[in-house]
This record gives structure tokens, sequence and C-alpha cells, in this order.
């Protein structure tokens, strides 16, 4: 079972950090609204699972571990996501170390890479996530994750995730998606990139 209270960690920037590529106003409703919101979910669900063991009582297994896996999954993505973020003055935009040999390597150059990633990101339907996830033999992958549900491959360990609900930009940047994905590499953390890829042997 999950630990039972998922709560919001600090924030590793203030909200106006990442200005002007996210306004305060869209990442502090982003993190205080739409993370907390998937924390506090995915604390009612297990409490609910809880309850009914407690009471040896029945539940709809298949709805309610649908919800626990999107509200879990919605939380510990977001998290990941603030790690993927930092002001330029702190590292973020400057691509650099490990993760930049890697991505040459795999995709032939940053270019190619950037273009794959972007193409990913927009085309994912609906709601969702693209993300830059890295194997136990050490390639790289590009992956869409829709919603929350995770479906990243077996064996796999995400590198770096970007949300692409409306939610993450659409007080900034309306309904152009592609807008923001061109904004956000500015702020892109590649040491944190780095940090998650030194357990590989690439």
């Amino acid at each position: 079972m999950p630990k039972k209270n998922y709560s919001l960690s600090p924030l590793p920037f203030g909200y106006k950090d990442l200005e002007p590529y996210l306004s305060a106003e869209q990442l502090k409703i982003h993190y205080e609204k739409h993370h907390n919101a998937y924390a506090l979910g995915a604390n009612a669900i297990l409490e609910k699972i809880n309850k009914a063991r407690k009471n040896d009582e029945d539940f709809d297994s298949k709805e309610i571990l649908k919800s626990l896996s999107f509200n879990i999954g919605g939380y510990i993505l977001h998290s990941l996501f603030w790690k993927n973020l930092a002001p330029i003055k702190k590292g973020g935009g400057k691509l650099r170390g490990q993760i930049e040999a890697a991505i040459k390597k795999e995709f032939g150059s940053i270019d190619r890479f950037r273009k794959e990633f972007i193409q990913a990101a927009m085309s994912v339907e609906g709601s969702g996530w693209a993300a830059l996830a890295c194997s136990e033999e050490g390639g790289l992958l590009i992956t869409q994750i829709e919603k929350h549900n995770v479906n990243i491959y077996p064996q796999y360990s995400i590198i770096l995730v970007i949300d692409v609900f409306e939610h993450a930009y659409y007080i900034d940047y309306k309904n152009e998606r592609g807008k923001y994905l061109e904004a956000i590499w500015n702020i892109i953390n590649w040491q944190e990139a780095n940090k998650r890829l030194k357990k590989f042997d690439l």
C-alpha cells in the first residue's frame, strides 16, 4: 500500500523565478490548485480503501484503482516536473554534461531530439505528458503519458517530463501549446536530468 498521506513539498524556486517563460500566476495555480488536488485525491482514495478493509467491505476495484493511479500518478509526475525546471541563473536552459552526450548519441543531434520531443508533446491526445526515459541498458526513449496513468515501458525510468495538460500553460499561452513548448526549453533543469542519468551506464 502506498504511503497514507501525500502532501506538497516546497517548490525548488519562487513563483516569480521562472518569468517570463512561466508567470507567477500560472505557477501558483498549477502548484497550489492542481498539484494539490492530486495529493488530496490520493489521500481520499487510500482512506476509502483502508476503511473498506477495516470493515471487511467490498469496493469497485476497477473504479478505485483507476482513480488511485490517476491521482498518485499526477502527484508524482508533478513532483518530477518541478524538479525539471529552474531559473536561467540557477541551471535552467543550458544543456550540458552526461545528458548532452547521451542525447547526441541516441538522436544524432540536440536539434533532432528537441524536434522529436516537441512533436511527441504536441501530439499527446487530450491531456498528458511527454517524457524522456532511460532503460536499464542505457538507451534513451521519448514517450507519451496519457493523463497521469503512467504507461512508461518496463525497466525504463523517467529522466525528463513536461506537463502538457492545459492547466500547465493556459494562463500564459491560452491554447497555444506549441508556444509553451518552445518557451519551456529556456527553463529546463538539465542538472537535474544529469542526476537522474547517473545510475545508468551510458
